[in-house]
């Protein structure tokens, strides 16, 4: 991959309810070359144990949009039962616990040939958002 004719992109995801990185997430990375053509799935990984997504594939050349499609239900539902586990039997129920308002996040950029889009995840159970990052 040369940087000076395609663009490059990194990710992260840091969950804000607990203030730790998000693991274990599935990250899918598509692109498309201009606003009207169909998007071309080029694969996937997930988050490491730092929330770092560091080995998504390269674009190709004539790439102008990007998507990112984070898979967070799994992550999430993980999360609650651990909670569930973990609470204390005289703590005030959860009366949200076990539910998934955002089942998955889908990102979509623009991007210029030789630019680094690093784009950073903040997510919690009921919001999150996301940046162009450095």
């Amino acid at each position: 991959m040369s940087t000076s004719t395609t663009a490059s992109v990194s990710t992260h995801i840091l969950d804000t309810s607990i203030g730790r990185p998000a693991e274990g997430v599935a990250i899918q990375l598509s692109a498309r070359g201009g606003r009207d053509a169909q998007w071309q799935t080029l694969g996937g990984s997930a988050t490491d144990a730092d929330g770092r997504c560091k080995d998504l594939p390269a674009l190709p050349q004539g790439t102008t949009h990007v998507r990112l499609d984070f898979a967070v239900e799994s992550y999430f539902e993980a999360h609650s039962a651990k909670k569930q586990a973990d609470a204390q039997q005289d703590a005030p129920a959860n009366r949200d616990s076990g539910d998934v308002f955002f089942p998955e996040v889908a990102i979509t950029f623009a991007v210029q040939p030789g630019e680094h889009y690093h784009v950073p995840l903040l997510l919690n159970p009921f919001g999150y958002s996301v940046y162009r990052g450095s």
